[in-house]
């Protein structure tokens, strides 16, 4: 071997070495980065994650690690960097678990509904049922949606403008909301859809109010719809011979203080019979100040489609 050739040989197995550490370099540095999208497996329970509107993505990312969601803030911002997820991300509040994967995490903060919970408001709950409902669910804070000013609603909403609560208003359905929302916003989701749903079945009637205030008592009182316009039609004639309606849910309304899910009161009594209450039906004649609960379309349905009756009693 020559001298000549001796430099070419050093730089031929400099160029190997170096190709050689570059290629454990990048098998190194893969399987770190795979191994930081692991679950971290770091907190002992669900994990609440606040977004703030307008957060930059470089301090959501250092406080993912201090929460113990990701093993490694470097993957995790290289994975949301190669997939596009880094500037979708969408504000609100989540609840994380550290047996979720950085691909899983990433994926419920720029998918839209990810901040979203789903909640049941059923057929025949008051407003303070919805209260705690949403507050359970974490969408309002616990008394938050009773404490909206009927005044500020009635401007604007039509329906709203003779009522004295929005009792009745709150229309059962499954509903979307993202969680710590504001108890107006909610409100105001929840009135659009009993504009939309129920409004429609009462616009235009003349004492439709009455019949929302009916159509709660049949939601309390009566399960099946051909039944509740018969019911619907005993109480009328009732209202109109002068007879006391004596219903018996007006009086677990007042007995509850006007809540019905988890009362342990519910059931009365000969002695509730006596109680001074507005809502207390056997001793006060015509029809509750408001709607003793809320109302689903085909309560509301029997309400108006009332059936005549020979019959005072049901």
């Amino acid at each position: 071997m020559s001298l000549k050739d001796k430099p070419q040989i050093k730089r031929k197995w400099g160029g190997v070495i170096a190709f050689a550490f570059s290629g454990v370099v990048l098998i190194l540095g893969t399987a770190y980065f795979f191994y930081g999208l692991q679950p971290s497996f770091q907190a002992d329970g669900p994990v609440t994650f606040r977004i703030a509107k307008g957060e930059s993505f470089k301090s959501v990312e250092s406080r993912m690690l201090e929460a113990g969601l990701v093993r490694s803030v470097t993957a995790f911002k290289l994975y949301a960097f190669v997939t596009g997820k880094s500037k979708k991300v969408q504000p609100g509040v989540y609840v994380f678990a550290s047996t979720m994967s950085v691909p899983e995490i990433m994926e419920t903060l720029t998918s839209p509904g990810g901040n979203e919970v789903v909640v049941v408001i059923p057929e025949g709950a008051t407003i303070k049922d919805a209260d705690a409902i949403l507050a359970k669910s974490g969408v309002t804070k616990e008394g938050g949606f009773l404490r909206i000013g009927l005044s500020g609603l009635k401007s604007k909403y039509e329906f709203l403008t003779e009522a004295k609560s929005v009792e009745g208003f709150i229309f059962p359905d499954t509903y979307r909301f993202h969680r710590e929302s504001s108890a107006e916003e909610v409100m105001d989701k929840i009135l659009q859809n009993f504009e939309t749903k129920a409004w429609p079945l009462l616009q235009g009637r003349r004492g439709w109010y009455s019949e929302l205030i009916l159509a709660s008592y049949l939601e309390r009182e009566v399960p099946k719809f051909a039944d509740r316009t018969t019911v619907a039609g005993v109480l009328t004639k009732r209202l109109q011979l002068g007879m006391l309606l004596q219903i018996d849910a007006t009086i677990s309304y007042a007995k509850c203080n006007g809540r019905f899910l988890n009362c342990d009161v519910i059931t009365v009594e000969r002695d509730d019979l006596k109680i001074a209450s507005p809502y207390n039906t056997y001793l006060r004649s015509g029809w509750t100040p408001t709607p003793i609960a809320n109302p689903g379309r085909e309560a509301i349905r029997a309400a108006v489609a009332t059936r005549k009756t020979q019959y005072l009693f049901y």
